[in-house]
């Protein structure tokens, strides 16, 4: 039953390429979108380089590289660039770990301690700074179906609005340069209390990390195996992995800080903004196979390996003979899971977080837009998406039949809006609409 899927041709899994008009879209309107990046991001010395993708109607309408991939050796942005994609791993992790439920291997409704012992008497905090914390019982145990909707009590450090954020800092859980294994988080997290008891709001979290971990626990199979094995070799996702290997280290873009300072400083010509080098991708710890296997932020990939996982998700489920999940968990997993209908608005305890809050919800492992006329950018209703702290994004919105992938390499992701400008950009080039 675990057993490795058998492999798609690559003949069945490239995608084609048609005129946007052909798609229904604009050429003219989506070469809007290079002008605008290079206009208010790359001249502005904002962001290195970007790259595009937008596929709509069974191909794709539209695919840019500009800019540089490293700045300081003035290697360009190429097709196959790879980036640190952090949180977007969330999502293969998500239907990773669907894969099974659908098997019957575990279910949403289960309690976590079930497979987690020593989290079976973990409390939510109420006051107290580590390792003096008060605190209280929690109304409910959690479940794991908490872990795919973020409302399991966890937290980020870098959420730096309680204590318990604080324990997490101190204990390096959830970094993004990442310590420890997957064994040791889940012992640390056992000492550390729950910032709310499950089921009571939405905080973004190491929660999918936690589902990696079970994944190893349930599975039987290293985390990282069972995605080469179920996902990455099935798909020919053959750049995606939890580190870049030798002969594909010239492919590895830069990474940066939106904010001056660091270790050295770039500037595009005539640049007002500037960056400063986050990981040099010569000596980065991404060339190198992690000792934590993160789930919630671990992957490298390209923008071609991920619109392949996006295609399979579009197309519910299934690409070239290659069926990842039923339509029906896929359509579970995309509808908002938030107690009571509520948006992220009313639900969030979060101060950063990878979506914006008006009118969106949460699923299993995406945000999903409920009402896009409060979101005020356009869009449809039952849209899914997420992003990556580098400024990666993807969306993907079945009502048009539609993906879009934006790929550059910036922390953090909240330093610009150019994901809520995208959306506007994208959706003003759709010239036949499926609504």
């Amino acid at each position: 039953m675990l057993d490795p899927i058998k492999p798609a041709s690559a003949s069945s899994l490239m995608p084609t390429t048609a005129t946007p008009e052909t798609l229904g879209m604009s050429g003219a309107r989506l070469g809007r979108i290079e002008d605008h990046l290079k206009r208010r991001y790359l001249e502005s010395g904002r962001f290195p380089g970007t790259q595009t993708l937008i596929y709509r109607r069974g191909a794709i309408a539209h695919s840019a590289v500009q800019g540089y991939a490293d700045l300081e050796r003035k290697v360009p942005m190429k097709d196959d660039t790879i980036f640190r994609i952090y949180s977007m791993t969330k999502p293969i992790t998500s239907v990773a770990f669907m894969m099974l439920v659908e098997e019957g291997h575990v279910a949403l409704d289960e309690p976590v301690h079930k497979y987690i012992p020593q989290w079976k008497d973990m409390r939510v905090f109420v006051a107290g700074t580590p390792p003096l914390f008060q605190t209280k019982p929690v109304a409910r145990p959690m479940q794991i179906v908490d872990l795919l909707r973020h409302t399991s009590g966890l937290t980020y450090g870098f959420q730096q609005r309680s204590n318990v954020d604080a324990a997490y800092r101190a204990k390096k859980i959830g970094e993004i340069e990442k310590a420890g294994t997957m064994q040791s988080m889940i012992d640390d997290l056992a000492s550390i209390p729950l910032e709310f008891s499950p089921g009571e709001a939405w905080n973004y979290s190491v929660s999918t990390d936690v589902l990696g971990y079970l994944i190893e626990k349930i599975s039987g199979k290293r985390f990282e195996q069972f995605l080469k094995e179920r996902i990455f070799d099935p798909l020919g996702m053959v750049d995606t992995d939890f580190f870049v290997p030798a002969e594909k280290a010239h492919r590895l873009a830069a990474c940066y800080n939106a904010s001056p300072g660091g270790m050295s400083s770039f500037h595009a010509p005539g640049a007002k903004g500037s960056l400063s080098l986050q990981d040099d991708p010569t000596t980065s710890s991404f060339l190198t196979p992690p000792s934590f296997i993160s789930g919630g932020g671990g992957l490298c990939s390209t923008a071609a390996d991920y619109l392949t996982f996006c295609r399979a998700l579009l197309n519910r489920g299934e690409l070239g003979g290659v069926r990842l999940l039923g339509p029906k968990t896929l359509a579970l997993m995309t509808t908002n899971h938030l107690p009571g209908n509520k948006d992220l608005t009313q639900l969030s305890r979060s101060l950063f977080s990878e979506a914006t809050f008006a009118g969106v919800g949460f699923g299993l492992g995406f945000s999903v837009t409920m009402d896009p006329a409060q979101t005020l950018i356009p869009g449809s209703p039952g849209e899914y998406a997420w992003g990556g702290a580098a400024t990666t994004s993807f969306w993907i919105d079945p009502a048009e039949d539609l993906i879009a992938i934006f790929m550059t390499q910036v922390l953090p992701s909240s330093a610009y809006p150019v994901r809520r400008e995208l959306r506007s950009l994208v959706y003003s080039a759709i010239t036949d609409s499926n609504l």
